[in-house]
């Protein structure tokens, strides 16, 4: 028995090491990554596209589910988006509060006729719905019956949807005014090869808003807030841009994401029944595309273009992270012929294993180095001081990591400018190991524990504060 922990130990370490060796090439890749973008980042300046009106269109699909508290600011925000060619698809996906109501009421909606430009199947369609106030010409609202699936509402927008590029939103995001000038660049540059783009997600919580633009930008009040948005701060600045540079990316995040619509049509569109419908699409279309021998690219962007409203309560935070896990043992477990095989190019032999191995294993590898540690604590002899020093190698690392993602962070955007903001989030970084890193680890293994017992699929309800409205 003794041999065998040892064993383990050993085997923990090589893995401890090979992980660390990837997060420091993770940083490496990201830091060059970043600086190409700033260098090259004139090319189609934004002025020019405003202006063009020979623009690629755009249709930003946005699936609402009970969204009254934001619905409007959200609206407002993509409706003042600076580019000259698109239009706002809202999935209204049987909203049971006043959603429907309130976009009835304040855009001055009326039923009408519309053709859809695909046949995705989806749940029934009730109506088509456009403004009688010219202002709001570019606005299309669906309204639709729900059966507990975003991925249904998002067909639904595919299907109404009239531009050959689509972005597909979270309702309760406030995008920044350049957002589609901003993701439509890679397809300018590449258009036969570009099929997909992603940008930096940042918490609205505390954060002050105009008229759906954001104008003070604050670090969250709420204790579990600030360790989102730290999270967010690291895994955008890091790990997606470093995949990003080895056209390895798996994820283009559901909350922000440009596709082009003809890429997500072949594939028959969002899947029904997957939780994390935004990994799986992905995964199906770069599955596709080796399959059919075609060249591809999705590129993701390190700027900051989306702010979401972050859970601030325990249970729901712990139902969006099992979620997450869940549908990320849900999309690997799927797709398992994928892995490491050379059929499947850079995503086969690159970007699966190491979500596999890094992002999936890496709970489970934690909760059997704290088994190992029980065992050689109750029966074997621990070595306190050896793992003092392992612990303390790996806290080091894992904060000093942070912390530089935040000086990068700050030093392109200059997100915080108050010393009392900057103060709080080192704080929160050298705090953050000891109480959200054991939240996310246990939620991880939770949803992993579901989605092998295949117990109920379970959106959870997510209660909305509201944007925070300056005065301004």
């Amino acid at each position: 028995m003794e041999t065998l922990v040892k064993q383990i130990e050993v085997g923990l370490a090589i893995y401890a090491l090979i992980y660390l060796a990837l997060y420091l090439i993770q940083a490496l890749l990201s830091i060059a990554a970043i600086n190409k973008y700033f260098l090259y980042n004139d090319f189609f300046h934004k002025s020019i596209l405003i202006r063009s009106n020979n623009s690629r269109g755009i249709s930003i699909i946005a699936p609402a589910y009970n969204e009254g508290k934001t619905i409007v600011s959200n609206i407002l925000s993509l409706l003042s988006q600076e580019y000259p060619k698109y239009e706002i698809v809202i999935v209204n996906d049987g909203s049971s509060d006043n959603t429907m109501e309130q976009l009835i009421e304040k855009f001055e909606l009326i039923k009408i006729d519309h053709e859809t430009n695909s046949d995705i199947p989806t749940a029934a369609i009730f109506g088509y719905y456009r403004s009688k106030n010219p202002i709001y010409y570019k606005l299309l609202v669906v309204d639709k019956a729900n059966i507990r699936s975003k991925s249904d509402a998002l067909n639904a927008g595919i299907n109404a949807s009239k531009y050959d590029l689509i972005v597909c939103v979270d309702v309760d995001c406030i995008l920044r005014n350049d957002s589609l000038a901003t993701l439509v660049k890679p397809f300018l540059k590449e258009p036969d090869k570009v099929i997909a783009t992603g940008a930096a997600i940042r918490l609205s919580n505390s954060s002050e808003f105009k008229l759906g633009t954001i104008v003070t930008s604050k670090y969250p009040k709420n204790w579990l807030a600030r360790f989102q948005e730290l999270e967010y701060i690291r895994s955008f600045r890091y790990g997606r841009m470093a995949l990003s540079k080895l056209n390895g990316l798996l994820l283009v995040s559901g909350a922000l994401g440009m596709f082009d619509k003809k890429r997500v049509i072949e594939v028959g569109g969002y899947h029904i029944g997957f939780l994390g419908e935004d990994l799986e699409l992905i995964t199906r279309i770069r599955k596709h595309l080796h399959e059919k021998k075609t060249k591809f690219k999705i590129v993701y962007l390190p700027e900051s273009l989306c702010w979401t409203e972050g859970p601030t309560d325990i249970k729901t935070f712990m139902n969006q992270r099992v979620r997450w896990a869940r549908g990320l043992a849900q999309n690997l477990y799927h797709h398992r012929d994928m892995f490491f095989n050379p059929k499947y190019g850079r995503t086969g032999l690159l970007a699966f294993p190491y979500f596999l191995l890094f992002e999936f294993a890496l709970p489970i590898i934690e909760l059997l180095g704290l088994l190992v540690i029980l065992a050689d604590l109750f029966f074997f002899g621990l070595d306190v001081y050896f793992l003092f020093l392992v612990s303390m190698t790996a806290y080091l690392v894992f904060t000093t990591f942070t912390l530089i993602s935040i000086y990068i962070d700050q030093l392109i955007y200059k997100q915080y400018q108050g010393i009392k903001d900057m103060v709080s989030m080192i704080a929160m970084v050298l705090i953050e190991p000891f109480i959200y890193h054991p939240l996310l680890i246990y939620s991880c293994l939770k949803g992993y524990f579901n989605f092998f017992l295949n117990k109920e699929k379970k959106w959870g309800v997510m209660e909305r504060t509201g944007f925070n409205e300056s005065t301004l």
